[in-house]
């Protein structure tokens, strides 16, 4: 079924925003005979007379003022996705006339570079269950966004993000603080932004502060990135470990073990997904990973908005990264992108169509399809370099096909972004296949480099590329999650390559010039956020 094409819900201008607006007030004081400039010389009451209004402005007040929880931020904390939402959605929103603050940990792996920026702001003990621990509040200002910082060296000073024996306290620590903190930080919004499992306490712990004056209305948004992690602990540890009642083990319940994620979903005002083509999926038991039957009876205020990407960051006219610039208008220097990429790769240049893949090794991100059909790519002339970690059994299959085809396909056991940028500028075709994609943005990535996507019709992916198959599309996709409609659609592609050269230059250009920039994003989340507030 052909995808409809997205577009930004609209945003109607109100009387309450017009009123808003900065206003000139101009002054009617008669004025004295004589006065006297801001050098300090004389000037005649006519003279005084014929000087232009004098003006003042107001300060304009913010469409929606907003707090943004999350525990990773680009950059100072990354592992995926979530990282680079966080990152950039406050920055566009802020553009907006939205005021959109972030808060998340002060992990030991942010840099000094970030550190010496920081502002004190103040510390409290936070008390959760029996324990009472230290927590500072530390303030940066970046790109037109105020950054908050929770300091605690016992729960962030970790080697990784996540992945920690006490990941539960942690971000139960966490979730509260932001609570604490937003009682003693001068800023008072309208909705706290949460989002995934890690701040999933947040309206849960909220429920105790309504008699707090700045939270006696705040609404809370809770967006779900990837509906997998869910954040399931034993029910016993309830009180122990969350400081919760017996009382709220309904709530925190579900299959038989404390599920954070649905509390969450249950108690906020609003719940997103990252696209709206998964907020349907995870309606069904194949993606919901158990959550089905709640988010049916709670679809009522279950939506999805597309993620989008930093225009500024992914650009080929600017990116010191790759070997030569270029643009949709004059794309000569993605050809040199390409030699420089092949060499990279140990890969033969030889006017070959070259397909990359740049993902975490595993069956959630497609890589099962293409082992068996990798023989089939490279007899018909497909070449193929992969970057990414993940699973050992793949990284150990891949690697292996780098020997037995020298020339054809190569592989690079690693993660760097470096690296998959030059990958994006010098490939002809980015393959995607994936079970499950929430939103995905490497499509939208390679896109922005002319690199057209090849990927399978599901969650972000089927909202984000448009086949091409109607002559106004900008990709290829395919439906069933099965190798040989992936290399269906790989045949397509390389025949478009080398039988209709026009229409594949066609093709490049629309993705290239398609808008998946976080300022449409943004929009959309400025009119949910303002029919959240009322």
């Amino acid at each position: 079924m052909p995808r409809k094409k997205e577009t930004a819900a609209p945003v109607n201008e109100t009387a309450e925003q017009v009123k808003t607006e900065e206003k000139v007030v101009t002054k009617a004081e008669k004025p004295k005979k004589t006065t006297r400039s801001s050098s300090g010389t004389r000037k005649s009451a006519s003279a005084a007379k014929s000087e232009p209004a004098k003006t003042t402005r107001k300060k304009k007040v913010p469409y929606v003022k907003v707090l943004f929880a999350s525990s990773e931020v680009a950059p100072f904390a990354a592992s995926g996705g979530l990282a680079d939402v966080a990152g950039s959605l406050p920055v566009y929103l802020n553009r907006n006339d939205c005021d959109v603050r972030v808060i998340l940990p002060l992990y030991s792996s942010i840099s000094q570079q970030w550190r010496e920026k920081m502002k004190f702001i103040t510390f409290f003990y936070l008390s959760l269950s029996w324990r009472s621990a230290y927590c500072g509040v530390f303030e940066l200002e970046d790109r037109g966004v105020t950054y908050y910082f929770i300091d605690n060296e016992q729960y962030f000073s970790r080697p990784t993000l996540y992945g920690e024996y006490d990941d539960g306290e942690r971000f139960a620590f966490f979730s509260k603080a932001v609570i604490e903190a937003l009682c003693r930080i001068d800023f008072e919004p309208d909705i706290i932004h949460c989002n995934d499992w890690q701040t999933a306490l947040v309206p849960v712990y909220l429920r105790d502060y309504r008699w707090v004056e700045k939270l006696a209305n705040v609404k809370t948004l809770f967006t779900i990135h990837n509906i997998q992690f869910q954040g399931q602990y034993d029910p016993y540890i309830l009180g122990d470990l969350f400081g919760l009642p017996e009382s709220d083990l309904p709530l925190m319940s579900w299959n038989g073990c404390l599920n954070l994620m649905k509390a969450a979903i249950e108690l906020s005002d609003k719940v997103n997904t990252v696209s709206p083509t998964y907020a349907g999926e995870i309606m069904d038991p194949w993606y919901s990973f158990g959550l089905d039957p709640l988010l049916r009876g709670l679809q009522f205020k279950l939506c999805g908005i597309l993620n989008g990407i930093d225009f500024d960051v992914w650009n080929p006219e600017t990116d010191p990264a790759i070997p030569e610039k270029y643009s949709a208008a004059d794309q000569s220097g993605k050809l040199a992108c390409k030699h420089d990429i092949l060499s990279e790769f140990g890969l033969s240049d030889d006017g070959r169509p070259l397909a990359v893949m740049i993902a975490r090794l595993t069956e959630q991100k497609g890589v099962d399809l293409l082992v068996p059909v990798m023989d089939q790519l490279i007899h018909n002339g497909v070449q193929i370099a992969i970057l990414g970690t993940g699973d050992k059994k793949y990284e150990d299959i891949f690697t292996e096909m780098t020997y037995r085809y020298p020339g054809s396909c190569s592989a690079k056991i690693a993660y760097n972004t470096a690296l998959s940028k030059r990958m994006y500028a010098g490939a002809d075709m980015f393959l995607m296949p994936s079970k499950t994609e929430p939103c995905g943005l490497a499509q939208m990535q390679a896109m922005r480099y002319g690199t057209v996507p090849i990927v399978r019709k599901t969650g972000g992916l089927s909202d984000s590329v448009r086949d091409c198959g109607d002559g106004e599309g900008w990709g290829f996709t395919f439906q069933n999650y099965e190798p040989w409609d992936m290399f269906g659609a790989i045949m397509r592609a390389k025949d478009m390559y080398y039988n209709n050269w026009e229409d594949w230059y066609e093709v490049r250009t629309r993705a290239m010039e398609c808008d998946m920039s976080w300022n449409k994003s943004a929009i959309s989340y400025k009119f949910l956020y303002s029919e959240m507030k009322g």
